[in-house]
């Protein structure tokens, strides 16, 4: 059953869903896949809010090794099941950062890693929606350790978030003493691999957004099918827009772009 609390990850489905590229700053229940024993809920991924927790850091690891090629598809370094990561990455107060250093390194399908030649390592910049997107395999597992992804993140001249990122449904999830339910992935099957999703919060202040303002008063910013919703318009949490003749609730703060019209993103509005 889904909370009625709002996450990130959950706008970002809804969104690839409805083909617009937008970033997750919003919606929903993050997936939680640890079960702890006499019942305990492990914390939740954090949700991105004004004033939001940064990301976990995590350690290193002794498989570290700098100058990664650039590059967002490491699939061809090896057999395995092919995997997908993409996300977002935000400041404290849920606005994306363009240009973050994303370096990630993982091992390969048995479990081992390469420290000779850089065999799944590879670094990128997020665009300027604050987006990445990564292509590779499902790690393997090697003793001690569940299945995880390391990942180095650096927005320009900030210091560096060192983390990992989790599987949910693991076994050893429960084991491995450096799990962290907080870094858990949004994971689900797709045409014989799997798709993942992650947002990034780095600790970079930033000015909230306010709102709503007055929206543009150009021609292009109305709604095809008529009403009151506009791009450009930052709108609060509660705030009520007309589009295409139906009524509409926010249910996240955010400010409205192209493709993220209310029929589109069932995560930021409600019919009401």
């Amino acid at each position: 059953m889904e909370d009625r609390n709002l996450s990130r990850k959950t706008v970002l489905r809804a969104a690839l869903a409805a083909g617009v590229a937008v970033p997750a700053a919003f919606v929903a229940a993050p997936a939680l896949a640890r079960t702890l024993p006499d019942g305990a809920t492990p914390e939740p991924t954090p949700m991105c809010d004004d004033g939001d927790d940064p990301t976990p850091p995590q350690m290193e690891g002794p498989y570290f090794k700098p100058n990664s090629p650039r590059r967002n598809s490491m699939v061809s370094d090896g057999a395995g099941t092919r995997l997908t990561v993409s996300g977002y990455v935000f400041g404290l107060a849920c606005q994306p950062i363009a240009n973050v250093l994303l370096d990630f390194w993982q091992a390969d399908n048995a479990g081992a890693y390469d420290n000779v030649t850089y065999r799944f390592r590879g670094h990128q910049f997020t665009d300027a929606n604050g987006a990445f997107h990564l292509t590779t395999i499902v790690p393997g597992l090697y003793p001690g350790r569940t299945r995880h992804i390391h990942v180095k993140a650096q927005a320009p001249g900030r210091p560096i978030l060192t983390t990992q990122l989790y599987f949910p449904g693991e076994p050893r999830n429960n084991t491995d003493s450096l799990f962290d339910p907080r870094l858990l992935m949004n994971v689900r099957n797709a045409g014989g691999g799997r798709e993942a999703t992650f947002d990034f919060v780095l600790n970079v202040q930033q000015t909230p957004t306010t709102g709503p303002t007055t929206r543009p008063t150009t021609t292009t910013s109305n709604p095809p099918g008529g009403g009151t919703w506009a791009v450009g318009t930052a709108y609060s949490a509660g705030a009520r827009v007309t589009y295409g003749g139906s009524g509409y609730v926010c249910l996240q703060a955010h400010t409205a772009q192209p493709g993220w019209e209310p029929p589109n993103v069932p995560a930021l509005w409600r019919v009401g």
